[in-house]
Protein backbone atom coordinates (compact mmCIF):
# COMPACT_ATOMS: atom_id res chain seq x y z
CA UNK A 1 0.00 0.00 0.00
CA UNK A 2 2.89 2.29 1.00
CA UNK A 3 4.34 1.64 -2.53
CA UNK A 4 1.65 2.27 -4.40
CA UNK A 5 0.89 5.52 -2.79
CA UNK A 6 4.33 6.41 -3.39
CA UNK A 7 4.51 5.92 -7.39
CA UNK A 8 1.07 7.49 -6.84
CA UNK A 9 2.80 10.88 -5.60
CA UNK A 10 5.40 10.62 -8.09
CA UNK A 11 3.59 9.80 -11.10
CA UNK A 12 1.51 13.13 -10.30
CA UNK A 13 4.83 15.03 -9.65
CA UNK A 14 5.58 14.06 -13.41
CA UNK A 15 2.76 14.61 -14.96
CA UNK A 16 2.77 18.31 -12.92
CA UNK A 17 6.35 18.72 -13.77
CA UNK A 18 5.75 17.57 -17.53
CA UNK A 19 2.79 20.50 -18.02
CA UNK A 20 5.22 23.38 -15.94
CA UNK A 21 8.49 22.24 -17.91
CA UNK A 22 6.67 21.22 -21.04
CA UNK A 23 8.70 24.17 -23.12
CA UNK A 24 12.01 23.44 -22.01
CA UNK A 25 11.59 19.84 -21.54
CA UNK A 26 11.98 17.37 -18.50
CA UNK A 27 15.62 16.07 -17.71
CA UNK A 28 15.29 12.46 -15.70
CA UNK A 29 18.22 10.44 -14.06
CA UNK A 30 18.80 7.87 -12.08
CA UNK A 31 21.30 5.96 -9.59
CA UNK A 32 21.99 2.16 -8.97
CA UNK A 33 22.54 2.11 -5.07
CA UNK A 34 23.38 -1.01 -5.09
CA UNK A 35 25.98 -0.55 -8.07
CA UNK A 36 27.48 2.34 -6.05
CA UNK A 37 27.53 0.39 -2.56
CA UNK A 38 29.71 -2.35 -4.41
CA UNK A 39 32.16 -0.19 -5.93
CA UNK A 40 33.09 1.91 -2.99
CA UNK A 41 36.07 0.08 -1.29
CA UNK A 42 35.18 1.17 2.60
CA UNK A 43 32.02 -0.79 1.99
CA UNK A 44 33.50 -3.37 0.53
CA UNK A 45 35.79 -3.94 3.27
CA UNK A 46 33.42 -3.68 5.94
CA UNK A 47 30.68 -5.81 4.22
CA UNK A 48 33.45 -8.74 3.64
CA UNK A 49 33.35 -8.47 7.72
CA UNK A 50 29.62 -8.94 8.23
CA UNK A 51 29.45 -11.72 5.72
CA UNK A 52 32.18 -13.32 8.18
CA UNK A 53 30.10 -12.72 11.14
CA UNK A 54 27.07 -13.86 9.47
CA UNK A 55 28.77 -17.15 8.48
CA UNK A 56 29.76 -17.77 12.22
CA UNK A 57 26.11 -16.70 13.37
CA UNK A 58 25.08 -19.53 11.33
CA UNK A 59 27.53 -22.23 12.07
CA UNK A 60 26.04 -21.22 16.03
CA UNK A 61 22.48 -21.94 15.31
CA UNK A 62 23.65 -25.06 12.61
CA UNK A 63 25.76 -26.43 16.22
CA UNK A 64 22.52 -25.60 18.34
CA UNK A 65 20.02 -27.61 16.13
CA UNK A 66 22.46 -30.36 15.67
CA UNK A 67 22.48 -30.37 19.71
CA UNK A 68 18.80 -30.49 20.24
CA UNK A 69 18.66 -33.19 17.26
CA UNK A 70 20.70 -35.31 19.18
CA UNK A 71 18.65 -34.96 22.66
CA UNK A 72 15.94 -35.89 21.04
CA UNK A 73 17.62 -39.28 19.17
CA UNK A 74 18.58 -39.96 22.38
CA UNK A 75 15.02 -39.91 24.01
CA UNK A 76 13.43 -41.86 21.63
CA UNK A 77 15.92 -44.64 21.73
CA UNK A 78 16.05 -44.17 25.70
CA UNK A 79 11.91 -43.71 25.79
CA UNK A 80 10.93 -46.95 27.18
CA UNK A 81 14.09 -47.62 29.61
CA UNK A 82 12.89 -43.92 31.89
CA UNK A 83 10.51 -43.06 33.68
CA UNK A 84 7.63 -40.36 33.26
CA UNK A 85 9.76 -37.56 35.67
CA UNK A 86 12.87 -38.37 33.49
CA UNK A 87 10.98 -38.16 29.91
CA UNK A 88 9.59 -35.41 30.86
CA UNK A 89 12.52 -33.81 32.31
CA UNK A 90 14.32 -34.54 29.37
CA UNK A 91 11.62 -32.70 27.25
CA UNK A 92 12.14 -29.86 28.91
CA UNK A 93 15.83 -29.65 28.73
CA UNK A 94 15.18 -30.36 24.63
CA UNK A 95 12.42 -27.02 24.78
CA UNK A 96 14.80 -24.55 26.50
CA UNK A 97 17.57 -25.57 24.50
CA UNK A 98 14.95 -24.83 21.24
CA UNK A 99 13.94 -21.68 22.59
CA UNK A 100 17.36 -20.15 23.03
CA UNK A 101 17.83 -21.34 19.71
CA UNK A 102 15.13 -19.90 18.03
CA UNK A 103 15.80 -16.66 20.30
CA UNK A 104 19.85 -16.78 18.93
CA UNK A 105 18.27 -16.54 15.33
CA UNK A 106 15.78 -13.87 16.11
CA UNK A 107 18.50 -11.58 17.60
CA UNK A 108 21.08 -12.52 14.73
CA UNK A 109 18.27 -12.03 11.72
CA UNK A 110 15.27 -11.09 13.05
CA UNK A 111 13.81 -7.74 11.96
CA UNK A 112 16.00 -5.75 14.31
CA UNK A 113 18.42 -8.05 14.73
CA UNK A 114 22.46 -7.36 14.44
CA UNK A 115 22.56 -8.43 10.80
CA UNK A 116 19.35 -5.68 10.30
CA UNK A 117 20.96 -3.24 12.52
CA UNK A 118 24.68 -3.40 11.38
CA UNK A 119 24.05 -3.24 7.64
CA UNK A 120 21.86 -0.19 7.95
CA UNK A 121 24.79 1.31 10.11
CA UNK A 122 27.23 0.41 7.23
CA UNK A 123 24.93 1.55 4.80
CA UNK A 124 23.34 4.56 6.38
CA UNK A 125 26.71 6.81 6.38
CA UNK A 126 27.41 6.34 2.47
CA UNK A 127 23.72 6.87 1.64
CA UNK A 128 23.78 10.16 3.27
CA UNK A 129 26.68 10.95 0.98
CA UNK A 130 25.12 9.90 -2.00
CA UNK A 131 22.39 11.71 -1.36
CA UNK A 132 24.38 15.06 -0.86
CA UNK A 133 25.90 14.60 -3.58
CA UNK A 134 23.16 13.73 -5.93
CA UNK A 135 21.44 17.05 -5.02
CA UNK A 136 24.65 18.87 -5.91
CA UNK A 137 24.20 17.06 -9.43
CA UNK A 138 20.76 18.16 -9.69
CA UNK A 139 21.17 21.70 -9.12
CA UNK A 140 24.56 21.82 -11.18
CA UNK A 141 23.28 20.00 -13.78
CA UNK A 142 19.74 21.08 -13.93
CA UNK A 143 17.70 17.62 -13.32
CA UNK A 144 14.34 17.92 -12.23
CA UNK A 145 14.28 14.27 -11.10
CA UNK A 146 16.73 12.05 -9.82
CA UNK A 147 15.75 8.17 -8.99
CA UNK A 148 17.38 5.30 -7.25
CA UNK A 149 17.07 2.28 -9.89
CA UNK A 150 17.21 -0.39 -6.49
CA UNK A 151 14.83 1.46 -4.50
CA UNK A 152 10.90 0.23 -4.52
CA UNK A 153 9.61 2.22 -7.57
CA UNK A 154 9.71 0.26 -10.39
CA UNK A 155 11.94 1.05 -13.27
CA UNK A 156 10.44 -1.03 -16.57
CA UNK A 157 12.93 0.69 -18.75
CA UNK A 158 15.88 3.24 -17.82
CA UNK A 159 18.33 4.22 -20.92
CA UNK A 160 22.03 3.97 -19.91
CA UNK A 161 22.60 7.24 -20.60
CA UNK A 162 20.60 8.46 -17.77
CA UNK A 163 22.25 7.03 -15.78
CA UNK A 164 24.84 9.42 -13.06
CA UNK A 165 26.39 6.46 -10.46
CA UNK A 166 29.64 6.78 -12.34
CA UNK A 167 29.24 10.32 -11.64
CA UNK A 168 28.44 10.02 -7.66
CA UNK A 169 30.96 7.24 -7.42
CA UNK A 170 34.09 9.71 -8.91
CA UNK A 171 32.53 12.06 -6.32
CA UNK A 172 32.33 9.66 -3.30
CA UNK A 173 36.34 9.15 -4.72
CA UNK A 174 36.89 12.71 -5.15
CA UNK A 175 36.18 13.20 -1.26
CA UNK A 176 37.80 10.26 0.07
CA UNK A 177 41.23 11.36 -1.64
CA UNK A 178 40.47 14.98 -0.05
CA UNK A 179 39.93 13.41 3.47
CA UNK A 180 43.56 11.58 2.33
CA UNK A 181 45.95 14.64 1.79
CA UNK A 182 46.98 17.44 4.88
CA UNK A 183 48.81 19.69 3.06
CA UNK A 184 47.06 22.75 1.74
CA UNK A 185 49.03 22.60 -0.97
CA UNK A 186 47.76 18.87 -1.87
CA UNK A 187 44.32 20.34 -0.96
CA UNK A 188 44.22 23.04 -3.52
CA UNK A 189 45.48 20.41 -6.07
CA UNK A 190 42.73 17.90 -5.40
CA UNK A 191 40.43 20.64 -5.43
CA UNK A 192 42.16 21.86 -8.74
CA UNK A 193 41.18 18.48 -10.56
CA UNK A 194 37.58 18.05 -8.77
CA UNK A 195 36.96 21.32 -10.83
CA UNK A 196 38.64 20.06 -13.86
CA UNK A 197 36.92 16.33 -13.26
CA UNK A 198 33.08 18.45 -13.19
CA UNK A 199 33.88 20.22 -16.36
CA UNK A 200 35.04 16.57 -18.04
CA UNK A 201 31.76 15.42 -16.54
CA UNK A 202 29.53 17.71 -18.29
CA UNK A 203 31.66 16.62 -21.32
CA UNK A 204 31.66 12.90 -20.90
CA UNK A 205 27.89 13.28 -20.42
CA UNK A 206 27.24 15.17 -23.49
CA UNK A 207 28.95 12.64 -25.46
CA UNK A 208 27.82 9.94 -23.61
CA UNK A 209 24.69 11.35 -24.84
CA UNK A 210 25.61 11.71 -28.43
CA UNK A 211 27.39 8.75 -28.59
CA UNK A 212 24.13 6.75 -27.15
CA UNK A 213 21.89 8.42 -29.78
CA UNK A 214 23.88 7.07 -32.46
CA UNK A 215 23.95 3.74 -31.17
CA UNK A 216 20.31 3.37 -30.85
CA UNK A 217 19.86 4.57 -34.42
CA UNK A 218 22.60 1.99 -35.67
CA UNK A 219 20.53 -0.66 -33.73
CA UNK A 220 17.53 1.00 -35.11
CA UNK A 221 18.69 0.66 -38.46
CA UNK A 222 20.64 -2.93 -37.92
CA UNK A 223 17.24 -4.63 -36.54
CA UNK A 224 15.54 -3.43 -39.74
CA UNK A 225 18.05 -4.78 -41.81
CA UNK A 226 17.87 -7.85 -39.96
CA UNK A 227 14.12 -8.16 -40.35
CA UNK A 228 14.41 -7.61 -44.04
CA UNK A 229 17.22 -10.41 -44.18
CA UNK A 230 15.24 -12.40 -42.17
CA UNK A 231 12.32 -12.22 -44.59
CA UNK A 232 14.63 -12.81 -47.79
CA UNK A 233 15.76 -16.05 -45.75
CA UNK A 234 11.83 -17.24 -45.09
CA UNK A 235 10.89 -16.92 -48.85
CA UNK A 236 13.67 -18.40 -50.38
CA UNK A 237 13.44 -21.12 -47.29
CA UNK A 238 9.97 -21.50 -48.43
CA UNK A 239 10.87 -22.21 -52.10
CA UNK A 240 13.69 -24.29 -51.49
CA UNK A 241 11.07 -26.33 -49.49
CA UNK A 242 8.70 -26.29 -52.30
CA UNK A 243 11.52 -27.55 -54.91
CA UNK A 244 12.27 -29.96 -52.99
CA UNK A 245 9.58 -31.50 -52.03
CA UNK A 246 8.24 -31.30 -55.86
CA UNK A 247 11.53 -33.37 -56.40
CA UNK A 248 10.65 -35.82 -53.66
CA UNK A 249 7.61 -36.26 -55.23
CA UNK A 250 8.64 -37.05 -58.81
CA UNK A 251 11.49 -39.29 -57.00
CA UNK A 252 8.13 -41.24 -55.26
CA UNK A 253 6.35 -41.68 -58.51
CA UNK A 254 9.36 -43.02 -60.67
CA UNK A 255 9.51 -45.77 -57.90
CA UNK A 256 6.38 -46.63 -57.35
CA UNK A 257 6.05 -46.86 -61.51
CA UNK A 258 9.36 -49.18 -61.64
CA UNK A 259 8.14 -51.25 -58.72
CA UNK A 260 4.65 -51.61 -60.40
CA UNK A 261 5.98 -52.77 -63.67
CA UNK A 262 8.47 -55.14 -61.82
CA UNK A 263 5.16 -56.48 -60.39
CA UNK A 264 3.74 -56.97 -63.84
CA UNK A 265 6.30 -59.27 -64.54
CA UNK A 266 6.99 -61.22 -62.17
CA UNK A 267 3.10 -61.61 -61.47
CA UNK A 268 1.52 -62.43 -65.00
CA UNK A 269 -2.58 -62.12 -65.62
CA UNK A 270 -4.20 -64.92 -63.33
CA UNK A 271 -7.08 -63.99 -66.59
CA UNK A 272 -4.34 -65.27 -68.96
CA UNK A 273 -3.56 -67.97 -66.70
CA UNK A 274 -6.69 -69.52 -66.46
CA UNK A 275 -7.60 -69.49 -69.98
CA UNK A 276 -4.22 -71.28 -71.24
CA UNK A 277 -4.83 -73.99 -68.20
CA UNK A 278 -8.90 -74.77 -70.04
CA UNK A 279 -6.96 -75.08 -73.32
CA UNK A 280 -4.91 -77.49 -71.57
CA UNK A 281 -7.56 -79.43 -70.06
CA UNK A 282 -9.43 -79.60 -73.06
CA UNK A 283 -6.97 -81.26 -75.02
CA UNK A 284 -6.23 -84.01 -72.90
CA UNK A 285 -10.06 -84.89 -73.25
CA UNK A 286 -9.99 -85.14 -77.00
Amino acid sequence: MKTKKLLFITLTLLCFSFVTNAQRGVRIGYIDMEYILENVPEYKEASTQLNGKVQRWKKDIEKKNDQVELLKINLSTERVLLTTELIEEREEDIKVLEDEMLKYQQDRFGPNGDLYIQRRQLVQPIQDQVFNIVQEIAENKKYDFIFDKSADIVMLFSADRHDISDIVLRSINRSAKREEVSSKRDKKEVERKEDLSLEEDNAVSEREQAIEEKKDAREKDMEERKKVRDSIRLVRKAEYDARKQKLLDERQRKKDSILEVRANRNNPNPTNNQEENEDEEGDGNN
